[in-house]
């Protein structure tokens, strides 16, 4: 049965105005409506991932998804449930993993640990570990379940090692004959100096890694210009007395060293031999050393804001700021002074921008009255 034109265009004006009205009602909660919303909608969406999860650990013991025309689950799920790789493999793990260990669809479904929780412990999970595994992992973040994992499996220190990366090839092709002979690797006693053996073409720069690989040790990857390769190389010749290895762990321990002293000297006045707490000079915007020193360890390095769930966890982009605005007379001092992110600095500018903007117009309509 064919649909009429005239009914196609009709339902597609239906559908615009049932979406319209979702926007103008959404746009209409108020802020603590629209927060209950979205941790409701949350909530719901968890459900739906355990009830998915289960659904799916039994279609895979069924192996159901090949009557279905597909190789494999994970096929299944990316050409028939249109779900992305990244998600499918997610999924599958965890369903996977739940029929041999029914907790996990608890603590999915409580929020207390995350599909990719559940990836991470997955292949080290056990009948007689897994209770304490999950319990250790709830409300940990990806970096710290790395952690756990390193406890659990750990790995030897990777080499030290400098490598060229790989040149874009040219498009002519070349007889093997005419192919430029390249140097051999230079092998130093704990350092690895190699160039690649045919050339390739050149792919996007990965982003840098750092990954746990065993407790208290990690592994760090990343790429260097000429400029800074040339620099690591002087580096290592001009210690050779001292560091004769010429470990680039050790080098790249001693320039970070460095560095963080001379960043927290310039940003948190940290010295060797502190002078005593002053007072701060009266109308000027300026932030003595001591006061910043103060601030900074009271607040233990961490922006000060506390909201309805608690403080915030952003140590970074911290700046120094006046509770009682400076325009306003807010003096520079240890107690009017906090640490805080430019978010939540953004976040208390606009509240007290509405709250004068409330103000105003209840005068306002106070005068009119």
């Amino acid at each position: 049965m064919e649909i009429a034109p005239a009914a196609v265009v009709a339902l597609q004006k239906l559908r615009c105005y049932n979406g319209l009205m979702k926007t103008i009602s959404v746009q209409s909660l108020s802020d603590e409506q629209l927060l209950r919303e979205v941790e409701a909608a949350a909530a719901h969406e968890r459900d739906a991932t355990v009830e998915l999860i289960t659904l799916l650990g039994e279609m895979d013991a069924r192996r159901l998804y090949l009557q279905q025309g597909y190789s494999s689950l994970f096929t299944y799920c990316t050409g028939c449930l249109r779900l992305s790789e990244h998600a499918a493999y997610g999924r599958i793990e965890a369903a996977r993993a739940s029929r041999k260990f029914p907790i996990i669809l608890e603590c999915l479904a409580d929020g207390s640990i995350t599909l990719t929780t559940i990836c991470l412990l997955s292949s080290h999970l056990t009948s007689e570990n897994h209770r304490q595994l999950l319990t250790a992992a709830r409300h940990k973040t990806r970096r710290e379940v790395e952690q756990l994992v390193a406890t659990l499996r750990p790995m030897a220190d990777v080499p030290s090692t400098v490598r060229k990366l790989p040149q874009a090839a040219p498009l002519m092709v070349t007889a093997p004959e005419d192919r430029a002979i390249e140097p051999a690797p230079v092998v130093t006693n704990s350092t690895v100096v190699s160039t690649p053996e045919q050339p390739a073409v050149a792919r996007p720069s990965a982003p840098p890694i750092v990954q746990p690989i065993a407790p208290e040790r990690y592994k760090v990857q990343f790429t260097i210009g000429p400029e800074t390769h040339r620099k690591l190389r002087k580096l290592q010749d001009l210690m050779r007395h001292t560091l004769p290895n010429g470990d680039i762990a050790d080098i790249f321990d001693r320039a970070v060293t460095v560095l963080l002293r001379q960043v927290e000297r310039q940003k948190l006045a940290r010295v060797t031999h502190p002078r005593s707490l002053c007072t701060a000079d009266v109308g000027r915007r300026h932030v003595p050393s001591s006061v910043k020193r103060a601030v900074w360890e009271r607040d233990k390095e961490q922006c000060a804001f506390v909201g309805t769930k608690g403080r915030c966890e952003e140590r970074g982009f911290l700046e120094f700021h006046h509770v009682i605005p400076f325009a306003e007379g807010g003096p520079a001092t240890v107690e009017n002074l906090q640490l805080r992110c430019r978010r939540t600095m953004t976040t208390r500018l606009v509240i007290t921008l509405d709250c004068r903007a409330a103000g105003r117009e209840a005068e306002a309509h106070r005068e009119l009255i």
